[in-house]
């Protein structure tokens, strides 16, 4: 089938890094898988975390499908982007549905992108994860890619403004190697043994990571085992709660 949205908003979002001058350090690409399906796992800090997870599957000429709230695909203006590229609709009252859109598109030798921890970390530390990754990658015979994306949160997250301005803001992504998801398995350690993996990606991200605040104001977007002034975990389940 032509990718007749898909490739325009890549070449779209290309543009619009090289305009707001984004210092984009991208490694592991070539353990996504050149052909057949795959499940893409990343950890979740900003709104724009898959255009970067999209990114980082070009170098293999392969297009990710995306498992998004439902409510994505309402709005005027995303919805047809979305559709228009093929990703996945997620509407947790019937969950059903769309485990079973994204076990159709592995099979059919697809790449799917999911966010185990359902949603963004505001404390910017990982959270847990959901095993339905893993179960997807089990019932379609796929193999897990774990990822891990630094430095997007400073450009659009939850509870704080967009900042779509030239500022130099650098993107630090890492790619691992697949996480075999056998199906004599349980799935809760497969999932365990993902989130691993993943966390090990987000602390090489982390160290490699060249932007450092640029004063006592700027200090929100690090965890605060980095010494920043993000919210710790446990703050923010205590928030949620209220």
């Amino acid at each position: 089938m032509a990718e007749l949205v898909y490739r325009p908003v890549v070449g779209l979002a290309r543009t619009l890094f090289k305009v707001w001058d984004l210092k984009i350090d991208c490694q592991g690409s070539e353990n996504i898988p050149r052909s057949g399906g795959a499940v893409l796992v990343s950890n979740h800090i900003s709104y724009l975390d898959f255009v970067f997870n999209g990114l980082a599957a070009l170098p293999q000429k392969r297009l990710v499908r995306f498992m998004a709230k439902e409510s994505v695909f309402r709005h005027r203006i995303s919805g047809p982007l979305m559709r228009g590229m093929r990703h996945i609709p997620v509407d947790r009252k019937q969950g059903e549905a769309a485990y079973q859109h994204a076990l159709d598109s592995l099979r059919s030798g697809e790449i799917v992108g999911v966010f185990p921890e359902a949603t963004i970390s505001q404390s910017f530390t990982l959270k847990s994860f959901k095993s339905g990754a893993a179960r997807l990658a089990q019932e379609a015979g796929v193999p897990l890619i774990p990822m891990a994306v630094w430095g997007t949160q400073r450009l659009w997250t939850k509870g704080h403004p967009r900042n779509f301005k030239r500022s130099h803001i650098p993107v630090t992504i890492r790619v691992g190697e697949a996480v075999d998801a056998p199906r004599d398995q349980y799935a809760g350690a497969i999932t365990r043994r993902l989130r691993e993996r993943v966390q090990d990606l987000l602390d090489a991200a982390q160290r490699a990571y060249p932007g450092r605040p640029r004063g006592r104001d700027d200090t929100w977007w690090l965890p605060a085992h980095l010494g920043g002034t993000a919210p710790t975990p446990e703050q923010v389940r205590e928030a949620e709660a209220r």
